[in-house]
């Protein structure tokens, strides 16, 4: 359950026994939502295939150019896919596939080696299969060949084997472990440090099977381009997300806040922030294997103010603008637009506050170790930030006479008791 600040809301004045009338227009601004989308969307697709070509002339020609080449592609691919998270928790065609592409932690062992210190889970048998160095296994007592390894494999076989999340086989996640590794510095300085001889075909080949571990990240960084071209193709004109969004304006407004207010509270502040900072545990970190945790969290903010304004700035510098629920709720109360402007615009200062350290040299990972009361402060920050817009987002939906609309809780925000359970 949410803390009861939260809940006070729904009750308090800015209950509107009437629907109240809209000086913009309901359609126009489920118009604009769906533009961004398709628009971010296709600029993650632009970004993944020029992953994808680098990944290409990594496993042709490995060597460590080709490899920071696949690292910096990698790292360019985030920002435009990380502001599309605000189409989650509203959508369900985004909610029943956005595992596929960032699902995260991951069990990295069931892909790849691992250290001798990862060791094995009592919670999942598969945490230190190494399918790269295993051709052929079980999985629940069915045999599995994976002596080719390809994206269908990954998806319909690997994904979630055995029925456990933490068992993730694809997405950005898994094409991140297998261009850095494993980073082994706890909450010091240093991310993965994958040599490119992992990828060297013959005897310069290092930890083994370099040849299936280069049709590993090949497939995976394949099946990722599909699954953005899916998705893409969704928020297109005449695709179904865009169709269901259109179709009921109204539905659309609770979307758009559902989204906004479940990514900036249960989803950012609360799992991939506050808990990873309560447990000072590095492996609570978002991009845990590159450091590039402080990139997402700044564009998720970004992403938030993105559907809340109706405007998107895209890869190539265009700029995606139209109808807003900004306007909406402007007209109806616009301290609650004035105050809700305000608090997003100072959650992206915040998180671009921990984004400034990271690059300045403080690697998110370091911000969370014990006793780093700079880092505490910073990532504080954010929570903070993030958790007060939310009171906001819930009054913008009271004051739009939106009902039925959740945003999604967190025990490390609500009941931060259960989390040392």
């Amino acid at each position: 359950m949410r803390n009861s600040f939260f809940m006070l809301l729904a009750t308090t004045a800015f209950v509107s026994a009437v629907q109240p009338a809209l000086a913009a227009d309901p359609a126009a601004v489920a118009k604009t939502y769906a533009d961004i989308a398709a628009a971010g969307y296709e600029d993650s697709l632009i970004q993944a295939k020029a992953l994808q070509a680098a990944v290409d002339a990594l496993i042709a020609t490995p060597s460590e150019d080709t490899l920071k080449a696949a690292r910096a592609a990698w790292i360019a691919s985030r920002p435009a896919y990380m502001q599309t998270e605000a189409f989650r928790f509203g959508n369900v065609a985004v909610d029943d596939w956005e595992g596929k592409v960032n699902a995260w932690p991951l069990d990295e062992g069931l892909i790849d080696y691992v250290d001798r210190s990862y060791g094995k889970s009592e919670e999942n048998d598969l945490a230190t299969l190494n399918v790269i160095a295993t051709p052929k296994f079980n999985i629940s007592g069915v045999e599995v060949d994976a002596t080719n390894i390809t994206p269908e494999l990954i998806s319909g076989t690997l994904q979630e084997a055995g029925g456990i999340e933490a068992n993730v086989a694809s997405g950005y996640h898994a094409v991140e472990f297998l261009l850095w590794g494993q980073d082994l510095n706890g909450t010091g300085p240093g991310a993965g440090d994958r040599k490119f001889t992992d990828y060297v075909q013959g005897e310069a080949c290092t930890n083994g099977n370099c040849d299936r571990r280069a049709a590993y990240l090949k497939a995976a960084t394949d099946l990722l381009v599909t699954d953005l071209a899916d998705m893409a193709g969704q928020w297109a004109a005449g695709g179904a997300a865009r169709a269901t969004i259109e179709s009921d304006p109204k539905a659309a407004l609770s979307a758009i806040l559902t989204g906004m207010g479940s990514l900036s509270y249960g989803e950012v502040a609360g799992q991939r922030m506050r808990l990873g900072l309560m447990l000072n545990d590095p492996e609570e970190e978002h991009d845990c294997f590159s450091d590039d945790t402080a990139h997402s969290h700044y564009y998720d903010g970004v992403g938030i103010q993105n559907v809340y304004l109706g405007r998107y700035t895209r890869v190539d510098g265009s700029v995606v603008s139209g109808a807003s629920v900004s306007e909406l709720v402007a007209a109806v109360d616009p301290a609650v637009d004035t105050q809700l402007k305000g608090e997003l615009a100072a959650t992206v200062t915040a998180l671009g506050a921990i984004k400034a350290a990271s690059e300045a040299g403080m690697a998110y990972d370091q911000m969370l170790a014990a006793g780093n009361k700079e880092g505490e402060a910073l990532v504080m920050g954010g929570v903070n930030a993030l958790v007060t817009q939310t009171a906001s987002i819930e009054r913008a939906i009271t004051t739009l006479g939106l009902t039925g609309t959740s945003i999604e809780g967190s025990d490390s925000l609500d009941n931060p008791g259960a989390v040392f359970q």
